[in-house]
């Protein structure tokens, strides 16, 4: 095999942008397979992977069930491949082996009771929730949309042979939000084809669905993520077209209706060349969200989306990763992002988990007629956007989107997050500059990195019951630590500054006094940032910028200049650069070296501001940065670097809050930043 997909004679009229045609999306789908399939050697070879040490499945002492559940992901989720194959040529090959001949052999095993390779009945196992639930899903959703490459090739007494298999796991318990979809599916798939299933148990999770939709297209999960369009979007639309208008019309309606407003900012989660955000868990499963795009061809109503740019992102997005050689690992997608890495997985996903990144290619399922197809490729409101950045607000999910037109790139800046996490937590994330993991020396990238010095947390006396006179221990080592806020509260937009708030501990844990009230300004290539710290004791605060890899051995280079009250610092890597402006509420700029915590490579550079408060009742202080990037190598100007021009500070502003800010930029935008009843604002 090649080392990476290159797209060979690419059609630049009709993909002036990416090359890509519908005859490109095919060879890529083989040229993926070929890679799975150099892992068995006949036709009767179960497809499995090798396993991956850390903190994947299966481990070395798991039960024999964690090994089939390995084998049957690795079936379905490369089935999201192979499926629109057969679809497109049920004679396609992969390195000799009928497709079509290959999955109905290993599906028939794997479903059939008392093969050696069938998978467990939930009887057989202890009353849990368990994988093989979501890939009965995934496999059902695809043979919904294609059913003649599979079902259709099985004798009636196969079906019924196999039904006992499916049936059992449709009924069985599911657990709450986006896997309720999966036995939605699969128990359509079975009343579509004429066997029993429970049907109040189909409405009623069909209900619970609809109940978790939450506005702006998106629903909730156990936050706000990927899966809100990934699952409930993609999977129900698919649902909707081939069970749901005909059997629950007005629950398919409600779906659609969700569906359609998706598609109002779905473009905006991507950069102008398609790259997707490291953003949220799950990362392993990369392009799946690219699903939006194929599956918006198949609503009711087919003009919510440029074609066009549609096409150009979900190519795109593929090209970000299946073009790189470290994206492999064992010839198949690794488990991370751009290459493995071990930090950035989850304990549910195993070998075969990133094949689901593979979701978009649904699009082969679109007949050769859809726009999908038909347009030529184009670059949708990005030819427009100059060197603007446009800003779209999803109130309901509490995310804000920009599209930088300067630099190309995207920004997802999240407001309801509630758990200490590095997959929701940043402050940013950006589609070019992907997340580090946290630092617990400080330092973290896109984040803020707090530290007690509060002599009671020290001591290691727990300091939210020092009235009672009772000392209870807490540990003192771990609060020599830096952490990040626990979680974070989004408090809306108004007059274009986005307000949100980090709370560094959460009641009951004196909460109140471990709050960053945050004011994000979006200008073009970057971010004004005006924070209103309200920490309460001594302590030591970090605040880093995006990390910088160091890409074929060479480390950042690192620049820096001070004008009064007024710090720059900037660093660099090729194709890719970063500013760190102070105005206020900083002791100084400074710059670390992290090792393995990095999306991109093993050592990055962070450039960060750093403050230590002693005294026992520390000042409220606005913290007054902002923050650049850009995509070339040129040189910074003086007119980039200042792109403030005024800054008042109030300790009382007109709206009667306390410690605001009036700013003026450069351009003579003004902006008032005064916290206005932020606490009473607060929508989590």
């Amino acid at each position: 095999m090649k080392r990476a997909f290159e797209v060979i004679n690419p059609d630049f009229e009709k993909s002036p942008y990416s090359g890509m045609t519908k005859q490109h999306y095919i060879e890529m789908a083989k040229y993926l397979l070929e890679g799975a399939f150099t892992h068995i050697n006949s036709i009767d070879d179960p497809l499995t992977f090798p396993t991956v040490s850390g903190k994947t499945y299966p481990q070395p002492d798991a039960p024999d069930w964690r090994y089939r559940s390995l084998e049957f992901e690795a079936l379905e989720r490369t089935f999201t491949l192979a499926g629109p194959l057969i679809h497109i040529d049920a004679k396609t090959e992969i390195n000799g082996i009928n497709l079509r001949d290959y999955y109905s052999l290993h599906l028939y095993n794997a479903l059939t009771p008392g093969h050696v390779n069938s998978l467990p009945l939930p009887e057989d196992l202890p009353d849990s929730t368990y994988q093989f639930t979501c890939e009965f899903g995934g496999l059902f959703k695809t043979l919904l949309l294609m059913p003649e490459t599979l079902w259709s090739h099985y004798s009636e007494k196969q079906k019924n042979e196999m039904v006992i298999s499916i049936s059992k796991w449709a009924h069985h318990r599911t657990t709450q939000n986006n896997w309720r979809i999966f036995n939605i599916i699969t128990l359509s798939f079975l009343k579509k084809y004429g066997y029993e299933i429970d049907d109040e148990l189909l409405k009623n999770h069909l209900l619970w669905v609809a109940s978790y939709h939450s506005g702006n297209g998106w629903y909730l999960e156990q936050t706000y993520n990927y899966y809100s369009i990934s699952l409930f979007i993609v999977y129900t639309t698919i649902w909707n077209r081939t069970f749901g208008d005909e059997y629950y019309p007005e629950i398919a309606a409600v779906i659609e209706k969700s569906a359609q407003k998706l598609m109002e900012s779905i473009t905006g989660f991507f950069a102008r060349d398609g790259y997707i955000n490291m953003w949220s868990r799950s990362i392993c499963y990369r392009t799946w969200v690219s699903g939006a795009f194929p599956v918006a061809f198949m609503l009711n109503d087919k003009t919510l989306l440029d074609p066009g740019l549609a096409r150009r992102l979900c190519s795109g997005s593929l090209l970000q990763f299946v073009t790189r050689e470290e994206f492999f690992y064992n010839e198949i997608p690794s488990l991370g992002f751009y290459g493995q890495k071990e930090y950035m997985v989850q304990n549910y996903s195993c070998a075969a988990s990133p094949f689901l990144m593979f979701l978009p290619f649904i699009c082969l399922a679109l007949p050769d007629d859809s726009p999908f197809w038909t347009s030529t490729e184009n670059e949708g409101f990005w030819e427009g956007l100059g060197n603007k950045s446009r800003k779209l607000v999803l109130d309901n999910p509490g995310l804000v989107l920009a599209n930088h037109g300067k630099t190309g790139t995207s920004e997802i800046i999240p407001g309801k997050v509630y758990y200490d996490d590095p997959n929701y937590s940043k402050l940013i994330y950006n589609t070019h500059f992907p997340w580090e993991d946290q630092n617990p020396a400080g330092g973290t990238s896109m984040e803020y990195s707090f530290r007690s010095l509060d002599p009671r947390d020290v001591r290691g006396e727990d300091i939210n019951f020092y009235l009672t006179g009772i000392t209870l221990s807490n540990s003192s080592d771990k609060n020599r630590a830096y952490s990040t806020s626990q979680n974070m509260v989004y408090n809306g937009v108004k007059d274009d500054v986005i307000y949100r708030q980090a709370i560094m501990r959460k009641p009951p844990n004196n909460g109140v006094g471990y709050i960053i009230d945050l004011a994000d300004i979006i200008i073009p290539g970057g971010v004004i940032r005006v924070d209103r710290s309200r920490l309460a004791f001594e302590h030591e605060l970090t605040f880093g910028h995006f990390g910088l890899p160091h890409l074929n051995g060479e480390k950042a280079k690192i620049n820096y200049s001070e004008d009064g009250n007024k710090k720059v610092m900037t660093a660099s890597i090729e194709g890719r650069q970063i500013a760190l402006i102070s105005y206020n509420g900083w002791d100084k700029l400074d710059s670390l070296v992290h090792n393995n915590r990095n999306a991109e490579a093993d050592e990055s550079t962070v450039i960060y501001a750093y403050k230590k408060r002693m005294a026992r009742n520390p000042a409220m202080e606005l913290m007054i940065t902002v923050m650049l990037h850009k995509m070339d190598n040129e040189e910074w100007t003086e007119e980039e670097l200042s792109p403030v021009k005024s800054i008042k500070i109030m300790d009382v502003t007109p709206v009667s809050s306390s410690l605001g800010a009036d700013i003026i930029l450069s351009d003579n935008k003004k902006y008032k930043v005064y916290f206005e009843e932020i606490d009473g604002n607060r929508r989590t």
